[in-house]
């Protein structure tokens, strides 16, 4: 896994037209207005966390109230030795939502498979497919905390007043019914993998991922460049793998990214257990640029 650091901005001394440095006239596609919302639940709004500014110089990303209204949890991770982290996790969440003893959460209903919906079924339910239930449940997630819409799930999401956009909305909606907060646990997931993350790599903004694709024309491209430079739209989650090799095998295509460390919301390796093969990230959508090469 190829993760990098920022390069040592002192000694930068090139050109203001370089194409690593920012410039307020540059003519480079923004956020389309109908992929992001007005307002979200973290620091940064979604014309900026989602845009090519961003991908290049990251910043932190906080949803509200996590980190007060959790402080316990981040004091135990941060005192716990790295390879207990994981476990006092999993029993915070344990612990704090009920996840084994619903009935103290107040259950009295006789579909205890609900119950059960807690947030490592989310991941592997999406680790099966991502336009299920599941991926429904996380694209909202990512919607609410984020403000980045869902471009697609089973089919295109275009039009809020369509089919597919309903339909999308139905399955979230049977998702999230009869569990116990669901998303104020995936908004945990997200925040731990952020403090594991910056605890294995301190000094370290990017990782570079790959992504195997069959066709380009079913993704959102929003300018296109030199040497497979391409400029896209990507859903509001997708996933990513660390292995080109990995990533051949699920398209003719790949899809090489430099995804900020603050949008992965998931990986392989947070959680043994949760994840199986393919080395996989979920990473947290906008507009990027990408590497497009073949097999």
């Amino acid at each position: 896994m190829k993760i990098t650091e920022p390069p040592n901005s002192a000694n930068n001394d090139g050109p203001d037209n370089s194409p690593t440095i920012c410039r307020g006239d540059d003519k480079v596609p923004s956020l389309p207005r109908s992929a992001r919302l007005p307002i979200n639940r973290c620091n940064l709004p979604a014309v900026v966390l989602g845009g090519l500014t961003y991908q290049q110089h990251p910043s932190p990303l906080l949803i509200d109230g996590v980190a007060e209204l959790h402080a316990d949890l981040f004091r135990r991770l941060n005192a716990a030795a790295p390879e207990a982290r994981a476990e006092v996790f999993r029993d915070y969440l344990t612990v704090h939502f009920q996840l084994e003893w619903p009935e103290q959460m107040g259950f009295t209903g006789h579909k205890k498979s609900r119950t059960k919906a807690n947030y490592s079924k989310m991941i592997r339910g999406w680790s099966f497919d991502s336009d299920s239930r599941e991926g429904a449940v996380l694209k909202g997630w990512v919607e609410s905390r984020f403000g980045l819409v869902p471009r697609y799930h089973g089919q295109p999401l275009r039009d809020p007043g369509g089919d597919a956009y309903i339909r999308y909305m139905e399955m979230r909606s049977q998702g999230l019914y009869g569990t116990n907060a669901l998303e104020a646990q995936l908004d945990l997931v997200y925040s731990f993998c952020q403090l594991e993350l910056a605890l294995r790599h301190p000094t370290a903004r990017h990782v570079t991922l790959y992504r195997g694709v069959n066709r380009m024309a079913d993704h959102e491209v929003l300018a296109k460049g030199a040497r497979g430079q391409h400029i896209i739209l990507l859903n509001n989650i997708s996933s990513f793998t660390h292995s080109r090799e990995r990533a051949c095998e699920f398209g003719d295509y790949i899809l090489a990214v430099e995804i900020p460390l603050t949008k992965i919301f998931f990986h392989c390796g947070l959680l043994p257990g949760v994840l199986q093969g393919e080395d996989e990230f979920l990473v947290i959508g906008g507009a990027v640029n990408v590497t497009l090469s073949t097999i």
